[in-house]
């Protein structure tokens, strides 16, 4: 698969296949690929818990919110929710430019997963807290995002932007329409 179409596979996926499992061997081959990535000044201050037990998956699923833009949507639903989950953390202390490093593993987690035959969904709105106190993350750890994780059981299309208006929808076959802007609007200018 070339990189264009791992690319155009790695979609937000909100609803999986939740029977079909993650082993925590795939996750933590995916997690290993963050290890060759770059790094600011080499720092490599991220951290990762790595979820496959489904109670624990629940207890998580339920902190969750998910997709802003689908106002009548609450998530997905039983048989439907994500089978394993990666929560990203960082010790800022240790990079001033932690912000970097986590736009890098996320976007090799996601390649890395579709790459398995998985999809992802990057969430950032959840209660950061009470996840804290559930897996039992020391303070000095800041949490990122939690990477919900599975097969996906939906259809993801990238539409072209029109009149700057990105957000994405799903029609009547819950076909999930994402929105991008087109490569002329991306360039500011050439030189």
């Amino acid at each position: 698969m070339t990189l264009r179409e791992l690319l155009l596979k790695t979609r937000s996926y909100r609803r999986f296949y939740q029977d079909e499992t993650i082993g925590a061997g795939d996750l933590k081959e995916i997690v290993e690929n963050v290890r060759f990535t770059p790094s600011a000044a080499n720092k490599q201050p991220l951290k990762f818990v790595i979820v496959t037990d489904a109670s624990m998956g629940g207890k998580i699923f339920a902190l969750l919110k998910w997709a802003a833009y689908l106002k009548d949507w609450d998530g997905p639903g039983p048989g439907e929710r994500p089978s394993a989950y990666i929560v990203m953390l960082g010790n800022r202390k240790a990079s001033p430019y932690i912000d970097g490093d986590y736009g890098i593993a996320m976007q090799t987690i996601l390649l890395s997963a579709v790459e398995k035959g998985y999809g992802g969904c990057l969430i950032a709105s959840y209660d950061k807290e009470k996840v804290r106190q559930l897996l039992d993350i020391p303070e000095e750890l800041e949490l990122s995002v939690v990477i919900a994780l599975g097969k996906p059981k939906e259809e993801v299309v990238i539409d072209t932007a029109e009149d700057g208006d990105i957000k994405y929808w799903r029609d009547e076959n819950r076909v999930h329409h994402v929105p991008k802007r087109s490569l002329e609007e991306l360039i500011y200018k050439e030189v």
